[in-house]
């Protein structure tokens, strides 16, 4: 994300955790919130810091949260070790078969982090 002032912030979307560049759905994950956002003046709600500094937050376009789109189009996962904001919007997509709960051993990032 590019502030005002051009110097770029990394924003962790909070609440949700998205699929691995190398996991099924990684790319297809990162294009879905490209066409979202990509180019567009969006706002950030800031929640605090993770452990590496960045920004974790919540995104918004057009008043739409971002983060709960990825979850909902089967884009990524409610993290809900850290926070239960997106659980509804997991189940309504694993029910649906959305994105990637179109895969029936669908791997969480966190786990697929663990053995990568």
């Amino acid at each position: 994300m590019l502030t005002p002032q051009k110097r770029q912030v990394k924003v962790r979307l909070h609440g949700i955790d998205a699929p691995e560049k190398k996991q099924a759905y990684g790319n297809k994950s990162r294009q879905f919130l490209s066409n979202l956002v990509a180019g567009k003046e969006v706002e950030v709600k800031e929640k605090g810091k993770d452990r590496y500094k960045r920004v974790l937050g919540v995104v918004y376009y057009n008043e739409q949260d971002i983060n709960a789109q990825m979850v909902l189009n089967g884009y990524a996962w409610a993290y809900v070790k850290f926070s239960k904001d997106y659980a509804r919007q997991e189940r309504e997509a694993r029910e649906n078969k959305r994105g990637l709960w179109q895969d029936i051993n669908a791997i969480p990032p966190w786990e697929f982090r663990i053995d990568n």
